[in-house]
């Protein structure tokens, strides 16, 4: 595969049409002012050491250099071939919750702020593992796929925003059930598989023990972050206060003890976020001790840069131009083969 890394520059060859043009025009200026002082054909046996061929033989040796050294400065590149690595990891699922619930402010700014923020600090230190990304409320939605490629995680992970999801509520069961159809399918070892859930645990008419029972089977573990305060904050969207039928201002308040059963029944563990820590460094820390599975990772080979022939090149055409002279050389005038004695 061919490409330029630094595109741009090649707007720079039009320059050389323009070049060109000038000194066609200098040439053509330059014939003009002599023809004033008499006939061509005398004047060239006046000026013997006058060489036209070698004007213009050094100029085109300096526009094809300059072609060279702006296509070296676009750095051509070949290469961008698929590699297939194998690695130890672990298959992580990142299940949050992007339920209203999630914008009550008893951490600051918001829970979903302060999981984002997280989110993004834990795929920076990650190195041979995968993620993928689910996002929930009333029903589940898979916002990153199942991928090894920490910086378009981490803008999916910016992106995460109640309007995600159209149907709100908090249905964990969904989203569980979700997160275990996401895994790959490039192993079979469901001990290398783990669900980490981020939400306020605040069900709504779901089976989340039964998801969590399901995931206990195949091998998954699930690992559970409870973000917020039993004593719980109140919502707030667009500046208003979010208030249920009776006028009551809704109070969203953290739900710990199905979390805790949830990470109980697969093997896992429950983690209450803090305001100073939302709970996933403890968490990663705890996989990494894991057994971790054989991961088929496939990567994009180096691409091997060209620019240095070129540049090579446009250097050594410019040190012939520069070295050749604009007249003919006197030591050699006596050489004509092409006169009849």
């Amino acid at each position: 595969m061919f490409r330029f890394a630094n595109p741009q520059y090649l707007w720079l060859l039009l320059a050389v049409p323009a070049l060109v043009a000038l000194y066609c025009l200098a040439a053509r200026s330059r014939r003009k002012r002599l023809a004033r002082f008499g006939n061509p054909g005398i004047l060239e046996e006046l000026m013997p050491e006058v060489s036209t061929g070698r004007v213009a033989f050094k100029f085109i040796l300096f526009c094809i250099a300059v072609t060279l050294l702006v296509l070296a400065a676009a750095r051509p590149q070949f290469g961008s071939k698929l590699r297939e690595e194998k690695a130890q990891g672990i298959e992580m699922m990142l299940t949050v919750d992007v339920s209203n619930s999630m914008l009550a402010e008893d951490f600051q700014p918001n829970r979903l702020e302060r999981t984002k923020y997280a989110i993004g600090k834990l795929f920076e230190g990650l190195q041979q593992d995968r993620v993928g990304l689910v996002v929930f409320a009333g029903e589940p939605k898979v916002q990153l796929p199942i991928t090894s490629d920490y910086r378009m995680a981490r803008a999916f992970a910016r992106r995460i925003d109640p309007s995600l999801v159209s149907v709100q509520g908090t249905a964990i069961g969904k989203a569980l059930g979700q997160a275990l159809l996401s895994f790959s399918g490039d192993t079979e070892e469901s001990h290398g598989r783990v669900i980490i859930l981020i939400t306020d645990g605040e069900n709504h008419d779901d089976d989340a023990i039964a998801a969590a029972e399901r995931a206990a089977q195949m091998g998954v573990k699930i690992f559970t972050i409870g973000i917020g305060t039993p004593e719980g904050a109140p919502i707030q969207i667009g500046g208003e206060f979010i208030k249920d039928e009776t006028g009551e201002m809704v109070v969203s308040k953290l739900n710990e003890e199905m979390l805790a059963k949830i990470a109980d029944i697969t093997g896992g563990a429950y983690v209450r976020s803090s305001k100073q820590s939302i709970g996933l460094d403890e968490i990663v820390r705890t996989i990494n001790e894991m057994e971790q599975t054989e991961l088929s990772m496939v990567r994009f080979e180096e691409f091997n840069e060209q620019y240095q022939y070129l540049l090579i090149a446009a250097l050594v055409l410019l040190l012939l131009e520069f070295l050749m002279l604009d007249r003919r050389n006197p030591l050699l005038a006596h050489l004509n083969i092409f006169r009849e004695k």
